[in-house]
């Protein structure tokens, strides 16, 4: 996928019209050189999958708005705040600057704050979109899976490989022990999602040398 900036800016002008310099410094941050899979691709996957999977009672415009800044901040490794936190933080001011009301502002950040640990709470329809629509390329086909899971590595490439792996399966392994989706039309990629990861983290296991049920205990 080569995503065409002018259409994303074009999204981002529908979106929050005359905040034209906002949109371009988001696509920018999506655009530095260290991210390999946290991209203006990424960027535009999780918006299209957005519109795929919502439903009556999702608010849009606050769930666009809160894709378009939850990977806004990328930095390897992390500095003082998490990425998300920094993010979350960005949009803050960055919607504060657009003059947009402070309720709102509230509900994009609460959704940047949960693309963390894709655990929304129950019943809360934004966030469950905004978080299956980021998760989504877990379900993807088996070569659109490997695509991910090497630009993942490539973002991390400086981490030796023994290291990456435990880190990797720490993320992974939870994943595949609780609900990844809670949208109806995301709830059909599960079994795709569980078999990408299944195989990824016997990969990582194989690599480490250890018994993957060992290390779920």
């Amino acid at each position: 996928m080569v995503t065409d900036a002018s259409k994303l800016l074009d999204a981002w002008n529908k979106l929050l019209p005359n905040q034209a310099e906002l949109g371009e410094s988001l696509i920018r941050r999506y655009s530095e050189p260290q991210r390999r899979y946290h991209t203006v691709d990424h960027l535009a996957f999780v918006l299209d999958r957005i519109d795929e999977f919502a439903v009556s009672g999702n608010d849009l415009f606050l769930i666009r708005l809160a894709a378009w800044f939850h990977d806004a901040v990328y930095a390897i490794p992390a500095r003082e705040l998490t990425n998300e936190e920094a993010s979350a933080r960005l949009a803050v001011r960055s919607l504060i600057d657009a003059g947009m009301d402070q309720e709102d502002i509230n509900e994009v950040t609460r959704m940047v704050r949960l693309t963390a640990t894709h655990m929304p709470p129950p019943g809360d329809k934004n966030g469950s979109l905004l978080c299956d629509a980021d998760l989504a390329i877990l379900g993807s086909s088996p070569e659109g899976y490997r695509r991910y899971s090497e630009a993942i590595r490539a973002e991390y490439a400086h981490v030796p490989a023994d290291e990456f792996a435990e880190a990797r399966l720490n993320v992974l392994m939870p994943l595949l022990e609780t609900d990844i989706f809670r949208t109806t039309k995301g709830r059909r990629l599960t079994a795709a999602a569980h078999a990408n990861l299944t195989k990824e983290c016997e990969s990582l296991a194989d690599q480490l040398g250890i018994d993957l049920e060992g290390f779920r205990s």
